[in-house]
């Protein structure tokens, strides 16, 4: 079975799709809701779509169209790539999409038929779109392809399982992980440096351990505010508007006072009005806020359908 290489042909175009403010009862987390084929992979639906596609720039994501209605038997495939994405420990995460329940996913997609699957690769499509059903042996080796082509890329990030429980004591409270215990230590110290690098030692161990990323995001917000009058660094933005260095230093202050959708609203604002290398320096501060905060804060789906809506 011939395979396409990898490219980056462009951003998918989300413009026809609008992101409902809050998620619907019973969607699960933004990163979505488990699959009951495995714990790499999540039912896409409109409130965690973005998100979906957003975690893509830790390792690929392989999204399956399908339609329970008009074709059962693309619905029999989808449930075989998320078993057999579950093979691979992290490297792919299934994105399962029900068209007949998320209409306008399919139509912002442009997507012709069912079954389909199309690999997400850094926000953007990977390869060319995958039409038809593939048996499990096929999709293995397809996997293993697409697997050997990441390596020699260097793309090496793994996603982390949906879906699984902490661990607890007797007393039923969550144990602390002793991965994290010498960057809280670093913290409790008052040493942010030290906590930075020994969260990023973590990071680049697993990009996908995402309480280890938003540790590290905010040690960042910690590192990049030691020192700072308040008072001047708010004169400085209101003089200079457009300054991303100003804008993102006090939104960062604005983090550690407790007000986090002052800080979301700001750098939204300012990815509005910037354009270019500015936009883009806005647009990854703020996904590192994001981070900090966690994607399942109801502020964060705020933040990121006003970051989508000022995007796209």
């Amino acid at each position: 079975m011939s395979q396409q290489p990898f490219s980056r042909p462009g951003a998918i175009d989300l413009s026809g799709l609008r992101r409902p403010a809050t998620p619907p009862a019973g969607s699960g987390t933004p990163e979505g809701t488990q699959s009951a084929a495995g714990a790499y992979a999540v039912e896409v639906t409109e409130a965690n779509f973005q998100t979906v596609l957003e975690s893509s720039m830790t390792a690929a994501v392989v999204l399956v169209f399908h339609s329970p209605t008009q074709s059962p038997e693309s619905s029999t495939f989808a449930a075989d790539v998320a078993t057999v994405t579950g093979e691979f420990d992290g490297r792919f995460l299934a994105g399962l999409v029900d068209i007949d329940a998320s209409p306008q996913i399919a139509q912002a997609m442009q997507i012709p038929q069912v079954p389909l699957m199309l690999v997400i690769l850094e926000g953007r499509p990977a390869s060319q779109p995958i039409p038809g059903a593939l048996s499990a042996d096929e999709l293995r080796t397809l996997f293993n392809q697409l697997g050997q082509q990441l390596t020699a890329q260097g793309i090496t990030g793994r996603h982390q399982p949906r879906g699984t429980a902490p661990v607890t004591d007797e007393a039923g409270e969550p144990e602390p992980d002793p991965r994290y215990a010498a960057a809280q230590d670093a913290l409790g110290e008052g040493d942010v440096d030290r906590a930075v690098a020994e969260y990023q030692k973590l990071v680049d161990a697993n990009p996908a351990d995402v309480e280890a990323g938003a540790g590290l995001a905010m040690a960042k917000v910690l590192q990049r505010t030691q020192g700072v009058d308040l008072n001047t660094a708010r004169a400085a933005a209101a003089e200079a508007p457009d300054d991303v260095d100003a804008q993102t230093l006090v939104a960062d202050l604005d983090m550690l006072g407790g007000h986090v959708e002052d800080a979301f609203n700001r750098l939204v604002d300012l990815v509005r009005r910037t354009a270019g290398d500015d936009r883009d320096k806005a647009r990854t501060h703020l996904l590192g806020l994001f981070a900090a905060v966690g994607n399942d804060d109801e502020r964060v789906i705020r933040g990121r359908g006003n970051l989508a809506s000022a995007l796209f």
